[in-house]
């Protein structure tokens, strides 16, 4: 028996994917237990001075047996130490799902394998874990169902039918039109069937809510979530569940988007349009864009839903990649969507940024017994500290940006790197002790406003406040239970949440987006602005949104002033058509930095000229820029921008492009001379 075993474990070989920055594989002698059943399973394997958790992605026949005469020779391959079958195999299609992934976004296919498994999975020596209990339920009675608008049946009429193949939702709804409803009759719907559904969110303060909806509309169903304020031994579970199919229901951020599911039935996108789908570190995916390549690839329905389409989901509505369906009516019964007003400031004396009429309708809300928010999307005190006698700034020492005015820790902070450092009591060049905020953050708009008002209890809800889970749902507590008369908020407030007493938006410092020189800041913007106004009015009482403005005849805010988000839409889309941006082009970049910004231009001016622009003529590349923010932590940035009609000839571009700049050796960022660290993005954001 032990020959026999012996003779087995020569042979195979394993072939390895490694969480390492290199697009090759590792081949690995089998361990003695090895079966060719065995791929999609973890293996512990010798790499480099120390242990790794990787992959199997083959189990491939050794060379001398007559099948493989290119494998390499037993003496050439170190042995893997142990198969790890604490978890089923990952499935062929989430294998297929993480090499797309890292096909698209050019990274390295072990990166995208392995960090897509939860870190308590991928540790060589991992501590016990405990057995994979069931996963809690709530014990209680499911609730009433609420009636349904026309608009829900008309879509849900439209969605039930289809849930057996793949097809691609925009669910366009105004805010307070019941798309939540709609998601959990859908989510029914494939219960049903016995499959699975997962739900992704682009932050983690709207799980909470959404998390409670689900579980208390589905009680006897196991439900899971992964994000990153889940343990790392819970992950570790809500993984291992989805996997075995124990979690029927998955919510989770971005990087949900590649946990396992064998019996996937439904994807389902909650504010599809939100930036913060896109991963900005490591591999660079759009976790939006793999869903819908996901559904399609499993054969599932994706419903994409938002009040505010991106332009990109919009376009593919238009050429018919996806079905628009409306949600054009709130959906509670007495609810209309709120009314709107452009404040002109332009000949307006303001008081700390506050206008008297918009101070009026503050006041009003008081009177009432109604709660109010005020928006201004910039944390902290005041943007800029500044000496009246020399003009000295407070630039951040490692940054091109300002250091921000924190006045309740009397500190100067960065919001780019976290430098920090007292306010100083004089100016640091000239002496002067007359040192003034310019600007205003949330912070000063909450002192300005308890000035005003007194007797009225105040709460700001910032990134300074509410850094956890726990304490947004402190705060979201206080507001539900009417304990707040005014919310001082930025974005963390915009989306997703349900205040009932909420009835006045009053929003300060907007146009700061208007002219911005990021082409996406419009998109942005509207987006912004459509969804904080979306908080006001969505119970019995009627809502009002004040925007002070200094460009009340911009074609955004009559747009705005409308509620017209279709025609915001077709003018985004009719002006990146004309300058031939995205979606009508397709964009990849290549950003670098080192301590010499000339180091980093010498870097990006060379690699351009690698391929003869003559051998593919659809992509052009741009000359090498300093980045808008040119230095970050210390170190100087530049970019280089690729721009392709095709997407198609863009990554043919790159397959051979890329191997050029890391020598061969298949890199998609790494280190070059002159201290240079460069990593490439495909579909950025910004630009």
């Amino acid at each position: 028996m032990q020959k026999s075993l012996e003779n087995q474990a020569v042979l195979w070989r394993l072939r390895v994917a490694i969480d390492a920055p290199l697009a090759v594989n590792f081949d690995y002698l089998a361990p003695a237990d090895t079966t060719p059943s065995d791929v999609g399973l973890r293996v512990v394997v010798p790499f480099g001075s120390g242990r790794r958790v990787g992959l199997i992605l083959a189990v491939l026949p050794l060379s001398g047996d007559g099948t493989a005469a290119d494998a390499p020779a037993a003496d050439q391959l170190k042995p893997a130490e142990s198969i790890l079958r604490d978890l089923p195999p990952m499935p062929v299609d989430w294998i297929s799902l993480c090499l797309f992934a890292a096909s698209y976004y050019q990274a390295a296919p072990g990166e995208a394998l392995l960090q897509a498994i939860p870190t308590g999975l991928r540790k060589p020596d991992p501590v016990k874990r405990r057995a994979l209990k069931a996963v809690s339920k709530i014990e209680h009675e499911a609730p009433m169902q609420p009636a349904l608008t026309a608009g829900q049946t008309a879509v849900l009429d439209d969605l039930l039918p289809r849930l057996n193949g793949y097809s691609a939702n925009l669910l366009f709804g105004i805010t307070g039109s019941g798309k939540t409803e709609v998601y959990l009759r859908l989510i029914e719907a494939v219960l049903a069937q016995g499959k699975q559904v997962l739900l992704l969110v682009p932050e983690i303060n709207l799980t909470p809510l959404l998390e409670a909806r689900v579980t208390q509309r589905f009680p006897h169903v196991p439900v899971v979530s992964l994000h990153s304020e889940v343990t790392e031994a819970a992950r570790a579970r809500h993984f291992a569940a989805a996997l075995t199919g124990e979690a029927h229901i998955v919510i989770g951020t971005r990087l949900a988007v590649f946990t396992p599911m064998p019996k996937l039935g439904l994807i389902i996108i909650d504010e599809e349009h939100d930036p913060a789908y896109k991963q900005l570190e490591g591999m660079r995916y759009h976790a939006r864009d793999l869903a819908v390549w996901r559904a399609h690839q499993a054969g599932v329905p994706v419903v994409l839903g938002s009040a505010t389409p991106s332009p990109e989901s919009w376009a593919n509505v238009q050429s018919g990649r996806y079905q628009r369906l409306d949600l054009p009516e709130r959906a509670h019964a007495d609810a209309v969507l709120p009314a709107m007003t452009l404040l002109d400031t332009r000949r307006m004396t303001l008081d700390e940024g506050l206008s008297a009429q918009l101070l009026e309708e503050l006041a009003q809300g008081l009177a009432a017994k109604e709660q109010s928010l005020l928006f201004i999307n910039r944390r902290g005190y005041a943007p800029v500290l500044t000496c009246t006698a020399c003009g000295w700034v407070s630039n951040c020492r490692r940054c091109a940006a300002h250091r921000v005015v924190h006045s309740l820790d009397r500190t100067l902070r960065c919001h780019h790197c976290g430098d920090t450092s007292p306010i100083p009591r004089q100016c640091p060049d000239c002496g002067n002790a007359d040192l003034r905020p310019l600007g205003r953050g949330t912070q000063r708009v909450e002192e300005s406003l308890r000035k005003h008002f007194p007797q009225a209890r105040i709460l700001r809800v910032d990134r300074d406040v509410a850094t956890t889970r726990k304490q947004w749902e402190v705060l979201e507590a206080q507001i539900r239970s009417q304990d707040v008369d005014i919310l001082v908020g930025t974005q963390m407030l915009a989306k997703g949440h349900d205040f009932p007493a909420l009835t006045r938006v009053c929003v300060v410092g907007a146009d700061a987006g208007l002219f911005a020189a990021d082409w996406r800041a419009p998109e942005r913007l509207f987006a912004q602005l459509m969804q904080v106004a979306g908080r006001a009015g969505r119970a019995d009482r009627p809502g009002r949104v004040i925007v002070q403005t200094e460009h009340p005849d911009h074609a955004l805010y009559q747009c705005l002033l409308r509620h017209d988000t279709p025609a915001f839409l077709d003018l985004e889309l009719t002006a990146r058509q004309q300058a031939g941006f995205p979606p009508y082009a397709a964009q990849a970049i290549v950003r670098a930095e080192a301590k010499q910004i000339d180091n980093v231009l010498d870097f990006l001016q060379r690699i351009r000229g690698l391929v003869p622009q003559e051998q593919h003529p659809e992509v052009f590349i741009y000359d090498p820029v300093p980045m808008r923010m040119v230095r970050l932590a210390g170190r100087e940035r530049a970019q280089l921008l690729l721009e392709s009609p095709s997407r198609i000839a863009l990554q043919n571009f790159l397959n051979q492009w890329l191997p050029m700049i890391s020598a061969g050796r298949g890199m998609t960022r790494g280190h070059a001379p002159g201290g240079v660290r460069w990593g490439v993005e495909v579909d950025p954001l910004e630009c």
